[in-house]
């Protein structure tokens, strides 16, 4: 199953190890916030929305910062920028422990956001661009099941704080915690050089700030403009379900600390499973495809789990085939985004669309919140993920697919499939 893995160069190999890194503490910074929600509603005496506006003003933010750090990586090289998003996001949840009122943690959770978007746009395109087309696939979304992880360890933390320590302490020092990631930078500056497709085309004169704007304007902006309202649907449906689910545990069915710890576990062993298998259906069957199975799953599976009249002990159950489906989908979305846009443009391209689908996905949380006081947490839930599968599924419906694309390859506009590189073409592209 992970043949090719001894396949890779000592350099992709290495890449992937920073880049899994990368993405596994950033997930554990971000995802702390939903585990905390509970003990802010009840300790600074918050709403719902209030505490959905936490949770919006990240992805907002982030998705500035995930556009520009993508468009100033085509400008000053992937790794340099993957290296000043990292310590960026980890200084910044580090700080979120000593606020003292809502508005502190709302700038603190801002400025965190600038880091954790601009972290994904570099070290997607790092990853597209270091990994040969033969293993893109597999090597990009083998990355993304770092979220996962990353999810996981925050899961863990929260029951290990909330088993030690009172819950007015606990909450704090989960988001200290999460400086831990700054250590990341110093092996990534000793282990991971640039690519070969990028320094080769590197445009030393291009303003790395105006060049953002480039997949704005033609030959990019239609393609730019579905993708991102692809990533709205994914992100949309995820962000409601992931914020919401630890309060939706502990509140709506009355789960202990623990016990929602457990619950939440269990759903994320099942998404770190989609994350692989994502991977491999996205080599094997297309990027779109595993989108589509993914989106059209994840309705089936959120109407039954939040919906269904089901016992706590089948809702444990039920976890895990969620999570899988749910997330398979974000394992195709570094390959895809890499395979539509030429070198030049690409870390803006891959950081605008993902990150300003991110954007709008983000006012999700904050619309659960605000309407679950009247539909209730879990049908708040339901109503949003539909509409946001929905508006996926819609744009897909006008997007190629990209399997096989060599990343060296792409023309500027062109959206027809390519043919697949030479093998000794490729091997030398990565």
């Amino acid at each position: 199953m992970f043949q090719w893995m001894r396949e890779l160069t000592a350099g992709e190999r290495r890449t992937m190890a920073g880049c899994f890194g990368g993405w596994t503490l950033d997930a554990l910074d971000v995802q702390i916030y939903s585990f905390v929600i509970p003990t802010l509603l009840a300790t600074w005496h918050i709403s719902r929305g209030e505490a959905g506006m936490l949770g919006t003003v990240t992805l907002v933010v982030s998705s500035f910062g995930g556009w520009f750090a993508g468009a100033l990586s085509d400008r000053y090289g992937r790794v340099r920028v993957l290296q000043i998003t990292v310590l960026w996001y980890a200084v910044f949840t580090f700080l979120c422990g000593f606020a003292q009122n809502f508005e502190q943690l709302f700038v603190l959770r801002a400025l965190q956001g600038l880091g954790f978007g601009a972290e994904w746009s570099a070290g997607a395109v790092l990853m597209g661009e270091m990994i040969r087309d033969k293993y893109r696939g597999r090597a990009v979304g083998f990355v993304q099941s770092g979220w996962a992880v990353g999810w996981g360890a925050a899961a863990l933390l929260y029951t290990l704080m909330y088993a030690v320590l009172p819950e007015v302490i606990a909450w704090r020092v989960m988001f200290w915690i999460g400086l831990t990631p700054a250590l990341l930078v110093f092996w990534i500056r000793r282990s991971i050089s640039e690519p070969e497709v990028f320094n080769a085309r590197r445009n030393s004169d291009a303003n790395g700030i105006m060049q953002a704007f480039a997949v704005l304007r033609r030959p990019y902006l239609a393609t730019t403009l579905k993708v991102a309202l692809m990533v709205t649907g994914a992100q949309g449906g995820s962000y409601a379900l992931s914020v919401w689910l630890p309060t939706y545990l502990k509140t709506e069915r009355g789960l202990s600390s623990l016990n929602t710890g457990s619950y939440l576990l269990i759903h994320i062993f099942g998404a770190f499973i989609g994350f692989i298998v994502g991977a491999y259906l996205a080599d094997l069957i297309g990027r779109k495809r595993t989108f589509i199975v993914s989106a059209v799953g994840s309705v089936l599976c959120l109407i039954i789990y939040l919906a269904a009249p089901i016992s706590d002990g089948l809702m444990l159950v039920l976890g895990a085939p969620l999570g899988f489906i749910l997330y398979m989908m974000f394992s195709a979305m570094g390959p895809f985004m890499t395979e539509l846009y030429p070198t030049e443009v690409r870390g803006a391209g891959q950081g605008f669309c993902y990150n300003s689908g991110r954007a709008v996905g983000a006012l999700f949380p904050a619309l659960v919140g605000f309407l679950s006081e009247k539909l209730g947490l879990g049908g708040a839930i339901l109503l949003f993920a539909v509409l946001a599968y929905g508006l996926m599924l819609l744009a897909l419906t006008m997007l190629p697919e990209t399997k096989g694309r060599s990343v060296g390859a792409i023309v500027p506009g062109d959206l027809t499939p390519l043919r697949p590189a030479p093998v000794g073409i490729q091997d030398r592209l990565a």
